[in-house]
C-alpha cells in the first residue's frame, strides 16, 4: 500500500500572526504576508498553514477562501503550545547593519529569550531601528519553529545597565583580554551575556563591569572574536551548559 502523505507537509508556510488564535477564530491574512502567500507560495482554498500568536502556541489552519489580496482561514488544530525557552539575555552593543541583523536572525534561532541593546564608549551605531529588527525576530521564529518571539528592550547605556541590573541573574561578561574559561563557569539561568562593540570595550567601562557584583568574566578561546561571532559563540556554549541543548 502507499504511504499516507504527511499531514500538514513539510513545506507549509508558517507565519506569525500579532492575534489571540484558538479553535473558534478565523483570521484573515493581508497584506505583504497575503501578498506572498497568494503570489509567491501559489497558496489556494484547502491549502495548510501554520500559524503562532506569541500567546497559545501554534496551530494549524487551512485557507478557507483567497481573494485577490487576502485570505481567510480556518483553524484546525493545535500543533503546539507555547514554548518555555531558557532564561538567557543577550545584552550587545549595536554593530553595522548586516552584522546586527545577522545577531538579532542567529540569537534568536539558539533561544535567545530577551535581546538587550546596550550603547557603549566605542559604539559606533547608537540607533537601531527597531521595526526592522522586530522584523527580523519574526522571520527566524517563522523559520526555526519557535513559538514564543524574544523579547526586544529599548537601547540603555552601559552605566545604566549595571544600575538596574535585575538581582539574581548573573551577567557574563566576555572580556577580550582575559576572564575564566566559560565552560567552567557555573551561570545556570538566569543568566545574560554581555559582547562588546567593534572596538571593545574602554578601560573605564571595562572596570565598571569588574567591580559590579553580577558580573563574571568569561574567555571565549584562545582568538579575539567579532563582536557578532561572539555573541553567537557564548550563546552556544551557554545552552549546551544549561539551555534546552543540554538534553536535561
Amino acid at each position: 500500500m502507499p504511504a499516507t502523505p504527511a499531514w500538514p507537509p513539510a513545506s507549509t508556510p508558517r507565519l506569525f500572526i500579532d492575534l489571540p488564535l484558538g479553535p473558534d477564530t478565523a483570521p484573515v491574512i493581508d497584506g505583504p504576508a497575503a501578498h506572498y502567500l497568494l503570489n509567491v507560495m501559489r497558496m489556494k482554498a484547502g491549502d495548510p498553514i501554520l500559524l503562532f500568536d506569541n500567546i497559545s502556541g501554534e496551530w494549524l489552519a487551512v485557507v478557507a477562501d483567497a481573494a485577490k489580496r487576502h485570505l481567510t482561514l480556518r483553524i484546525e488544530r493545535q500543533t503546539k503550545a507555547i514554548e518555555q525557552v531558557p532564561d538567557l539575555w543577550l545584552c550587545f552593543a549595536p554593530v553595522k547593519k548586516a552584522r546586527l541583523d545577522w545577531i538579532i536572525e542567529k540569537a534568536t534561532e539558539l533561544g535567545i529569550s530577551r535581546l538587550q541593546p546596550v550603547i557603549t564608549g566605542r559604539t559606533i551605531v547608537e540607533r537601531v531601528k527597531r521595526e526592522r529588527l522586530e522584523a527580523q525576530i519574526v522571520e527566524a521564529c517563522e523559520q526555526c519553529g519557535r513559538t514564543a518571539l524574544p523579547t526586544l528592550a529599548e537601547p540603555v547605556k552601559l552605566p545604566q545597565l549595571l544600575r538596574d541590573w535585575p538581582a539574581g541573574r548573573a551577567l557574563l561578561f566576555a572580556d577580550e583580554a582575559g576572564g575564566v574559561p566559560f565552560a567552567s563557569v557555573d551561570a545556570p539561568a538566569p543568566a545574560a551575556i554581555l559582547t562588546g562593540p567593534e572596538g571593545g570595550f574602554t578601560d573605564k567601562e571595562r572596570d565598571m563591569l569588574i567591580a559590579h557584583a553580577a558580573v563574571r568574566r568569561i574567555a571565549l578561546g584562545p582568538r579575539i572574536l567579532r563582536a557578532e561571532t561572539a555573541a553567537i559563540a557564548a550563546i552556544g556554549v551557554w545552552m549546551v551548559q544549561y539551555g534546552d541543548w543540554s538534553g536535561e
